[in-house]
């Protein structure tokens, strides 16, 4: 039974926003990361202590359900336990997210990556890309030593999120060097748009020529840029664009590959999807000390993090509300020739304080005023150069 009054309206906030969920299921989750939250940790000890002091409840008892609200269904006591399967729970975060964002957003940034805990696990995880900051919407967990590929399990994750963005969004999924393989590039294109970074060491060809030349003389130093189609790769040949830039500052440039045209792309996009580095900061040391996690069973760790998942939410979809309340810049009103205007693209965030952080101080501020839990719809996004592509009107 909740007590809280703060804890029963993030929990009916949970319940409408996982539809999928059982009541159990749902106050379990809500529990978890509102004391998530609250404490900045995902330590089962810390937050049972912190719930079972703001619900008058002994913190064993709380321990023992939200241990068994990650268990599997024969670990946990009762004829009516059963397992939960975070997978049927991405669709509904996605939409979540999606519903927050303002109206007039045409265009999602998807971003895959990897991160590991140690030897312990290793996480593939599909984040979405928001403002300098990123939420995992769907994910896999597998132990650090297990042999094999993980094509299997990107196929999983894309399959469980393809159907769940409107058609009339235009969907990009980023992924650094490491990640790239035609299958990848073939598996993204079935559903979205890939925009996949390579190494510069490699071979290109334009259209309808046989002479192959280096990737790395397409932009050869910094401040050059360049977009077109060609056929990549002498080994494994494959049709496609290719975005092309350097920017000042960077050690390498950025070699894209999209199957978006020429005209309808912009290398610029990719400086969204270090926002997903910053996903696994908030994750550890920012926010939940997943680092320190004790679990040592993968599956039990994906559903956690569905909790660390919704805790992300909440701080992210928070603080960018927060952050609309500042007053606009007012750089787009100066002549075309003032200085503010001549300076190079700066693609670092200017934030001083990331939404996710900012949406830490917004709930601790709101809750000491008294005001109920909320969450409401972004008036706008930030008006950045790599934000922009969120406006964008190419198809």
């Amino acid at each position: 039974m909740l007590n809280n009054k703060h804890l029963k309206q993030w929990s009916c906030i949970v319940s409408e926003r996982m539809p999928n969920l059982s009541i159990p299921q749902a106050i379990g989750l809500a529990t978890w990361s509102f004391g998530m939250v609250v404490t900045k940790s995902s330590s089962l000890t810390q937050v049972s202590e912190f719930i079972g002091a703001v619900n008058n409840e002994k913190p064993n008892t709380v321990r023992q359900r939200l241990k068994e609200w990650y268990q599997e269904e024969k670990a946990k006591k009762g004829d009516k336990r059963r397992t939960l399967d975070v997978s049927r729970c991405f669709a509904s975060l996605l939409l979540w997210v999606i519903s927050l964002l303002p109206q007039n957003i045409q265009q999602i940034a998807l971003a895959m990556d990897a991160t590991s805990i140690g030897d312990k696990f290793i996480v593939l995880s599909i984040n979405i890309l928001l403002a300098g900051c990123g939420i995992p919407v769907a994910w896999c967990i597998v132990n650090a030593t297990e042999p094999g590929s993980w094509k299997p399990h990107w196929q999983k994750l894309i399959t469980d999120l393809k159907d769940t963005i409107p058609p009339d969004q235009k969907v990009i999924v980023a992924a650094d060097r490491g990640l790239y393989a035609d299958w990848l590039y073939s598996l993204i294109v079935a559903a979205w748009h890939p925009f996949l970074r390579i190494n510069h060491q490699g071979t290109y060809r334009l259209p309808h020529q046989n002479q192959w030349q280096p990737l790395a003389d397409i932009v050869a130093s910094p401040g050059l840029f360049w977009s077109g189609q060609i056929v990549c790769f002498k080994t494994n040949p494959l049709e496609c664009t290719l975005l092309a830039r350097w920017d000042f500052g960077y050690q390498d440039p950025w070699l894209i590959l999209t199957d978006l045209e020429p005209m309808s792309a912009d290398a610029i996009w990719y400086g969204l999807r270090p926002s997903t580095e910053c996903v696994y900061r908030d994750l550890k040391s920012d926010g939940w000390q997943w680092h320190n996690t004790r679990l040592l069973d993968p599956q039990r760790a994906e559903r956690l993090w569905l909790a660390i998942a919704v805790s992300t939410l909440w701080m992210v979809m928070l603080g960018g509300e927060a952050e609309n309340q500042f007053p606009p810049s007012h750089i787009d009103q100066f002549p075309q020739r003032h200085v503010a205007k001549s300076k190079p693209i700066d693609l670092k965030s200017p934030r001083r304080l990331s939404c996710f952080f900012l949406g830490f101080i917004t709930l601790i501020a709101d809750l000491l005023k008294g005001l109920s839990i909320h969450l409401h719809r972004w008036s706008s996004f930030p008006p950045t150069p790599v934000d922009s592509f969120y406006y964008s009107n190419s198809s």
